[in-house]
């Protein structure tokens, strides 16, 4: 099993009931095809560099996962079939990404301690 990373933008016309549901319908393909999730990352309403669709914001969803090679693109037809995802990008992390990543996670996680 490779890690990889996915980032997506959902349209801001969304609610924030309609956005988790769409996060979670994401998560679920993933799961369905045996699917290691390891991190999720909200990064809410961020404005774009260029207009998207005649849209100059979106709401940044971060997952990173542990799944077979052919899961991606089952994963990426649902992105391109889904209409409130605007923009996504998933790619393969190599070593030194992945260790970056765990590195990440753990200052996050001490940091939510602290407070």
């Amino acid at each position: 099993m490779n890690q990889y990373e996915t980032v997506f933008i959902l349209t801001p016309v969304l609610s924030d009931v309609q956005m988790k549901e769409a996060v979670e319908k994401f998560k679920g393909i993933l799961t369905a095809e045996g699917a290691e999730i390891l991190n999720e990352e909200n990064w809410g309403l961020k404005k774009l560099a260029y207009p998207i669709q005649k849209k100059s914001t979106g709401f940044y969803q971060l997952v990173e996962f542990k799944a077979d090679p052919q899961v991606i693109d089952k994963l990426e037809l649902q992105f391109r079939r889904d209409e409130r995802v605007i923009r996504f990008l998933t790619f393969k992390m190599d070593k030194y990404a992945a260790e970056y990543a765990e590195k990440r996670r753990n200052v996050k996680s001490t940091k939510k301690e602290e407070n």
